[in-house]
């Protein structure tokens, strides 16, 4: 065997693979910053809630078209407000190039490796509609991180991957949802044996049921993170 031989070499990770051109960070209010990373592929826009140390994260996803507000009427800002008075940070992902799935699963991915250099040791992941496929992506692809998964009307394009989640998974669809029936729904949770919710008279923004929606998220992440076991 030659000893002077050259190492194999190192796949880059996912934050690497981003490409990176240049950031900046700007703190928007107390407890929330927000962050722009310039790439050559496109903006990715981070807002991030609480202390930037936490260990607990949760990663939101919005639909198709990007955005950082999710389902209802900013259901994403009113969770993360409330989740960082638990000691849990929320990073809300603006996608580089929405509705470009591989690539929004790469956001999410190097999204989680920046929080987890800043100390994260453990992930809830939520996303609405097409990010709904996002999350559930991204929290198999966390793997023993993923303390768990919530989507709102999510579609089934992608979330095959429910078959490889290790970790609660959650699923609220309106009954009366104009773009993407219930069933979508029905068949993740045929996939995974997750836990679905039934919205009576919510469409696909779920804003009829945002507020009971909001109550269960603020009681089940917590308990997905005092239940999880993260790797040392």
């Amino acid at each position: 065997m030659d000893s002077d031989a050259d190492p194999p070499p190192r796949s880059p990770s996912p934050l690497e693979a981003l490409g990176v051109l240049a950031s900046h960070e700007v703190k928007v209010a107390p407890g929330l910053d927000h962050a722009e990373l310039y790439t050559r592929e496109g903006l990715l826009g981070l807002m991030w809630h609480g202390s930037a140390d936490h260990e607990r994260v949760v990663l939101a996803f919005g639909g198709a078209m990007g955005g950082f507000f999710g389902p209802g009427r900013g259901l994403y800002h009113r969770l993360g407000v409330d989740l960082a008075s638990d000691d849990i940070g929320t990073i809300r992902v603006d996608y580089r190039v929405p509705n470009d799935f591989d690539r929004c699963v790469h956001d999410g991915v190097a999204s989680a490796q920046l929080a987890a250099g800043q100390g994260a040791r453990s992930f809830v992941v939520i996303g609405h509609s097409f990010g709904g496929a996002v999350a559930i992506a991204v929290g198999a692809a966390l793997g023993e991180l993923t303390a768990g998964v919530a989507t709102f009307a999510t579609q089934t394009g992608g979330a095959e991957a429910a078959e490889l989640l290790t970790c609660p998974l959650l699923l609220f669809h309106g009954d009366r949802d104009e773009l993407l029936p219930h069933a979508a729904s029905e068949m993740v949770q045929m996939i995974s044996g997750g836990e679905l919710v039934l919205c009576a008279g919510a469409g696909h923004l779920l804003v009829e049921a945002e507020d009971d929606i909001h109550r269960r998220l603020s009681e089940w992440i917590p308990a997905c993170f005092d239940a999880h076991d993260p790797p040392s």
